[in-house]
């Protein structure tokens, strides 16, 4: 969208935002100030517009098919040093591929006492959980059962755990918000077959 498809409601919309952040960056530090002036342009011109994140469900975004999710916890005493031993032991987290739905996820110890969780999905949040606790549970309980006041992935307490200890990202960049895992396998095989032919034919 540019800035003559632009009526005039949105048009003053986006005048008065920009002119909200130059009065938050007026006094912030220099080189943001710089890079704020130099992104105005193509704000006022919309081609920052994306798709817009919408509700994973119960919490967290999504954006088209991907969501999102992380968690900061607490770890009890002495977590830490097991999750980095499991997960050693562990060699990768290879299956995590039989949840059919999962991007990515990653464990993160922030200090001795502090663990990020972070993953994306495609779909909605409560069937996500659904998978992990009927899928991969002792995968989860092995490395959560390290947080203060973890209840175990199969209780139906473990919604209201993780719903407590999420927290929704604020921007998010999806680079494919429309290709789920299974699509991107699939493409995966079309190009390995694609790439066979082509060495045949050549």
């Amino acid at each position: 969208m540019n800035t003559e498809t632009l009526t005039r409601p949105e048009h003053d919309a986006v005048e008065k935002k920009i002119q909200q952040l130059r009065d938050l960056y007026a006094d912030g530090p220099e080189i943001g100030r710089a890079a704020l002036e130099s992104l105005i342009d193509s704000m006022k011109a919309g081609t920052n517009a994306g798709e817009k994140a919408s509700s994973a469900g119960r919490t967290g975004l999504r954006q088209g098919k991907v969501s999102e999710l992380t968690t900061v916890l607490k770890l009890v005493p002495g977590g830490a040093a097991r999750i980095r031993a499991v997960l050693d032991a562990a060699g990768s987290l290879r299956t995590a591929d039989k949840v059919g739905t999962l991007h990515d996820m990653r464990y993160v110890l922030l200090d001795e006492d502090t663990m990020l969780f972070a993953t994306t999905y495609d779909g909605e949040w409560d069937p996500y959980i659904d998978d992990f606790a009927t899928i991969i549970p002792d995968d989860l309980d092995v490395v959560f059962a390290n947080c203060e006041g973890w209840p175990g992935v199969r209780t139906p307490a473990v919604k209201d755990f993780i719903a407590a200890h999420q927290i929704p990202a604020y921007g998010w960049y999806v680079g494919n918000p429309n290709l789920t895992v299974k699509d991107a396998r699939r493409l995966e095989k079309i190009g390995a077959a694609v790439d066979e032919f082509l060495d045949k034919v050549a």
